[in-house]
């Protein structure tokens, strides 16, 4: 992925959410092993791309799969995804604080070696300062989870490393 512009934090946790929730909707399970995610936005001041990495397995996915699906009922009036020539496209409102969010993605590639989700947003009313938003979150299998992690483990763009299936969600807390 190439640098694009800054990417509100927030936004930024929207497109993890959205993500999250499509996974909800019956997307074709990843390769176990793992799994780099790189996310660019487009939304105004330069900012470098946030990188994350996740050690996953079937567990793991399920779990995500579990918390979007919590997420998306808690906060999406619309969640629909559909298959159009090998694509798959999302559609969704959802409430982001006090603004309502429209977004359209789409999801290109295969679940073994890679995916590129595309997305467009719209705020109403608009989202610190923005009526509008793309994101473009990349995905890549990178072989297998390095010695001594285990699925669920993730370490964030600040180096900080966290266990997704250790956070209460995941745990159907």
């Amino acid at each position: 992925m190439t640098t694009r512009t800054f990417l509100p934090r927030s936004a930024a946790a929207a497109c993890l959410l959205l993500a999250g929730a499509a996974w909800a909707l019956d997307y074709p399970a990843r390769k176990p092993g793992l799994w780099e995610m790189t996310i660019q936005g487009d939304s105004g001041a330069k900012m470098p791309v946030m990188s994350t990495q996740q050690c996953i397995d079937a567990a793991t996915d399920k779990a995500m799969r579990e918390m979007g699906d919590g997420a998306q009922q808690q906060t999406c009036s619309k969640q629909d995804m559909r298959n159009e020539g090998g694509r798959i496209v999302i559609e969704s409102v959802c409430r982001i604080g006090t603004s309502t969010a429209t977004t359209r993605a789409v999801v290109t590639g295969d679940f073994s070696t890679g995916y590129r989700m595309e997305s467009r947003s719209a705020y109403s009313p608009p989202m610190m300062g923005r009526s509008e938003g793309t994101a473009v979150i990349e995905a890549k299998w990178v072989g297998p989870c390095k010695a001594g992690q285990k699925p669920g483990d993730m370490v964030l763009p600040n180096g900080m490393k966290m266990n997704l299936l250790d956070m209460p969600a995941a745990r159907g807390k």
